[in-house]
């Protein structure tokens, strides 16, 4: 680095084009903190929405940044942030921010930094659609002709779901569908559901189950891959999947940045276990260091721009399915 630290931080507001609708939430806008590291010459940025369901809001982000201000502008280091702040929000806008600004200041790609063994590709993503009525969601999947891969998000009123479910299919028979429960289902419901999901052709189920029931599933056939979100927040969750999911979804808002993003993503591979990447709805900004992480993963779900009125510039772009992070959004080359 070329001079001492200088930590910047705000709050920006992201409207959406329309209510997203999940199991137990209704959401029109993602509120974030942007975090910048300067050394005199060179500028680092990360952003964060942190976990609406751990109560990861922007005032905790904003309170946990403050309390780092001074290690940070002092010199402490990207691996000692991963001591100073727990996983969440605050530590991923930190850590990210960190990543660029090494990248800048090295010359080096954030992707060779990271030990890829190659330069990054387009990844083929989903997009998601909220929970509304079937008829509706049909509608709205014939209508994404771009896109090649589906997630439906489902509130656990089984009926509804299954129609929701059916209808989708219907509309897209040639589509990658997956859905996500968001912990709205109990044991006893699993296995009528499983049963739907296969007959339309559902290759992945997301969190089925409330985050702390995840012992219920010992013992369940799972006949279909089952993904952990929130009941995977971090590093240390990532042994205790093992035997009761087959994929891990990674989000760096949860696990606290790129840096346990990369390790989550290692060590779930270690155990045979696939990885997918999520987002929280934030900007491109967001899905620029996630795009690093999609590079190891199975499954890519990065659309949060997809939902915004408006979003940055310039932007991560979508194209045929894919989405691309052009190099002079965020760290992908010294720029």
């Amino acid at each position: 680095m070329s001079g001492p630290i200088t930590l910047d931080v705000s709050t920006e507001t992201f409207p959406y084009h329309e209510p997203f609708r999940i199991s137990g939430h209704l959401f029109t806008e993602t509120e974030v903190v942007l975090v910048s590291l300067s050394d005199g010459e060179n500028t680092g940025r990360g952003e964060a929405a942190g976990a609406y369901y751990l109560g990861d809001d922007t005032d905790k982000m904003l309170a946990e940044i403050e309390s780092v201000r001074a290690e940070i502008e002092a010199g402490a280091t990207r691996e000692e942030l991963q001591q100073l702040l727990p996983h969440g929000g605050a530590r991923n806008a930190l850590d990210c921010a960190w990543w660029e600004l090494e990248a800048k200041a090295s010359g080096t790609p954030v992707w060779e930094l990271a030990g890829l063994p190659a330069a990054p590709e387009p990844l083929l993503t989903t997009i998601t659609l909220g929970a509304q009525d079937p008829e509706i969601m049909a509608q709205k999947a014939a209508a994404l002709t771009e896109f090649k891969a589906l997630k439906l998000k489902l509130t656990g009123d089984a009926d509804v779901d299954f129609a929701r479910v059916a209808a989708v299919r219907t509309a897209r028979p040639e589509c990658w569908i997956g859905v996500d429960a968001n912990q709205g289902y109990e044991i006893d419901g699993l296995t009528a559901l499983v049963d739907v999901l296969l007959e339309n052709d559902v290759k992945l189920l997301e969190q089925p189950l409330a985050r702390g029931r995840e012992s219920d599933l010992d013992g369940f056939e799972r006949r279909m891959p089952f993904a952990a979100d929130e009941s995977a927040l971090s590093l240390e969750d990532v042994d205790n999947m093992v035997g009761r999911f087959d994929v891990l979804n990674i989000k760096l808002d949860k696990c606290g940045g790129l840096t346990e993003g990369l390790a989550i993503a290692r060590r779930a591979k270690k155990w045979g276990l696939g990885v997918m990447v999520g987002n929280m709805m934030g900007s491109s900004l967001s899905m620029a260091p996630s795009f690093i992480v999609g590079q190891l993963c199975d499954v890519v779900d990065l659309d949060g721009p997809t939902f915004l009125r408006e979003d940055r510039s310039p932007a991560v772009e979508y194209s045929d399915g894919n989405i691309w992070c052009p190099s002079e959004l965020w760290g992908l080359n010294a720029v």
